[in-house]
């Protein structure tokens, strides 16, 4: 006996939902697999309504080469969340062409959640979580079509998912407070993103034309106390030392000895959210105090590392000391590296370099002689520079005399190098924008700052595209005050929902009072919390384990079979009404003469038209007089 088909309108949600789950992980399916689900859906459509058959299972079976082919033609591999991905909604399109049963569409159905969990992994946005939460609702109204016998309409099968989540979420809840969490992204997907904010493991500024300003954030701070001055909002990134004449690349750091740094004068403490990069540099504010974290080191050059991908937005709780020192000399290895200049690469630059160092008394005259030149050289500001060539110092210096950060940062290294002063490029943001909304100051991955505009806010930032369309947005009070407002709701959910890890389980145990703060605790927790669960659940459903109250019409009927019981002529539970006068006509001609007419009633007005009131009360009135005649 073949299975019966599901009623169109799970197999409606089973598809609506299939297609959320795809296009919640569009940004890393491959560029086919979205239309190749849309066309299975079109022609899957047309021939259930027109009735035609399926394609054969030959057909189905090339089909699963080519997409397994094409799966790795995009990817290299089949490994991986994009490929992972694109692999599974490819294969789900190639179902719908021989989804006829339930448990083809459970099938389905099972695609998409495993779908919805991959974009879950890899994307924890606050605008994302209605579409998760739309996209789960879909999948579980259509296992509730799925589940049924008689087919539902659409409405109904959404109400009654919705309020199968509702009675789940306490539950939800409870597991995501106090389920004990492994320390470190232990659910996080690899990311397969490069270059995600402002920063890189190199630079190279001669190659850039246009730098476009963002306003989008690179990081968010929320200070303890006073606010630091804008002088003092350097957040600092990536440090590059090693130089082809060209290009800036970081050099391999190793970790920072102990006493690198003497810490002193004003304190300013901290909670950073950092977005994910590329580059695995923890951006803070200089100097900093090492936190004590042992998923992140501290090197040499002052820089603080994760030992694992940043691929997740992360908070840390941060101490910076803006009048630290080092104390320690450079090793003669680390003057070396900071020293180094390729040869016969930008000789104009190091010509000028040894000029104004045989014109210097010390390393501070010779400095403030480079500054001198940069500031009264006739340089300009500018995002939009000409492009440098492969000697990019002498071009910057002697013919353009034009470019932004980069530029002069490159510039400046290299003449102090040439002139036997140790130096490298320290990459990072400049300044931020306060929310007092949220208490968070949000960096922007290209503010670029030129030296007169170190105590400028980032709105003052002027240039590029970004910086003109944040001005005219911050123009608008309300728009100002709605854009504050929804910042701060992406920091508290990435602070205290993402970012909720064992160190605040254990601190939610404590405030509850559940003794110690240990794995034993989060058990205790646990178990309290999913006990409250099932007290509440069965609570809720009390209705349901004793069952629907009988109406009027069935209470009346059950008082005429206790009477007749009690008299000896008792009905058996299979029996219906009429059949039951039948035999009694048969057996108790007496007791049937008395209660036939009574019967025919019953039976036509819980099973014919639907009964005037006047007639149910007639029909009340004379059950509740009736009496069983005595057994003979």
């Amino acid at each position: 006996m073949s299975e019966p088909a599901p009623g169109r309108s799970s197999s409606a949600l089973a598809i609506a939902a299939l297609l959320l789950a795809a296009v919640i992980n569009l940004h890393h399916l491959a560029w086919w697999s979205l239309p190749l689900l849309v066309l299975a859906t079109g022609l899957h459509v047309q021939a259930m309504l027109r009735g035609r058959a399926m394609p054969g299972r030959l057909v189905r079976g090339g089909l699963a080469v080519m997409i397994t082919a094409g799966v790795l033609l995009s990817f290299r591999t089949l490994n991986g969340v994009a490929a992972g991905a694109t692999l599974l909604t490819a294969m789900t399109a190639a179902k719908l062409f021989e989804a006829r049963a339930s448990r083809d569409w459970y099938v389905i159905c099972g695609a998409s959640l495993f779908l919805l969990l991959a974009a879950c992994l890899d994307r924890q946005q606050l605008w994302r979580l209605p579409v998760y939460a739309a996209c789960l609702w879909l999948c579980a109204a259509a296992l509730r079509g799925l589940s049924g016998g008689t087919p539902l309409p659409v409405v109904t099968l959404l109400r009654d998912a919705a309020r199968q989540l509702l009675y789940g979420l306490p539950l939800a809840i409870v597991f995501f407070l106090f389920f004990p969490r492994l320390p470190g992204a232990f659910w996080a997907l690899p990311s397969d993103d490069t270059a995600i904010t402002g920063l890189s493991d190199e630079m190279s500024p001669g190659n850039i034309a246009r730098l476009t300003e963002s306003d989008e954030p690179a990081l968010r701070a929320r200070f303890d106390g006073a606010l630091p001055p804008a002088r003092e909002r350097y957040w600092r990134g990536p440090v590059l030392h090693d130089f082809d004449g060209f290009t800036w690349r970081r050099h391999r750091s190793g970790v920072a000895p102990p006493g690198a740094l003497v810490y002193g004068g004003a304190a300013y403490h901290y909670n950073l959210t950092l977005e994910p990069n590329s580059h695995g540099t923890i951006v803070a504010l200089e100097m900093l105090r090492p936190p004590d974290a042992p998923y992140t080191y501290f090197s040499d050059d002052f820089q603080l590392i994760a030992r694992h991908p940043l691929t997740q937005t992360q908070s840390f709780e941060l101490s910076a000391y803006p009048d630290a020192r080092s104390t320690a000399p450079l090793s003669e290895a680390e003057r070396r590296l900071d020293l180094a200049l390729p040869a016969h690469r930008n000789p104009r630059a190091r010509e000028l370099a040894l000029q104004l160092r045989a014109r210097a008394s010390d390393d501070a005259a010779f400095i403030a002689s480079v500054f001198a030149l940069l500031r009264e050289g006739g340089f300009e500001y500018t995002l939009t520079p000409q492009r440098l060539g492969r000697d990019s110092v002498d071009d910057l210096l002697f013919t353009t005399r034009a470019g932004f950060c980069g530029h002069y940062a490159s510039a400046f290294v290299s003449l102090m190098r040439a002139g036997g002063v140790p130096s490298r490029v320290v990459t990072g943001y400049q300044g931020g924008e306060w929310n007092p909304i949220g208490g968070w100051v949000r960096a922007d991955p290209t503010a670029v700052v030129a030296p007169e505009r170190l105590s400028r806010e980032l709105l003052q930032f002027g240039g590029g595209l970004g910086s003109h369309d944040a001005r005219l947005l911050h123009g608008v009070p309300w728009l100002v005050t709605t854009l504050q407002i929804w910042d701060a709701a992406n920091a508290w959910w990435q602070d205290n929902i993402v970012g909720f890890d064992y160190t605040r389980q254990l601190n939610l145990a404590g405030w509850l009072n559940f003794g110690d703060r240990d794995w034993q605790t989060l058990a205790i927790a646990l178990g309290s919390g999913m006990s409250a669960w099932l007290a509440w659940l069965a609570w809720s459903l009390r209705r349901l384990a004793r069952g629907a109250r009988p109406d009027a019409l069935a209470r009346a009927w059950r008082r005429i079979d206790r009477r007749m019981a009690r008299a000896g002529y008792a009905r058996a539970p299979q029996e219906g009404v009429l059949n039951y006068c039948e035999r009694l006509a048969r057996s108790r001609p007496a007791a049937a003469a008395a209660l036939s007419p009574l019967a025919r009633r019953y039976a036509l007005l819980r099973f014919g038209p639907a009964p005037a009131p006047a007639e149910l009360r007639d029909f009340l009135r004379a059950a509740r007089s009736f009496r069983a005649p005595p057994a003979s």
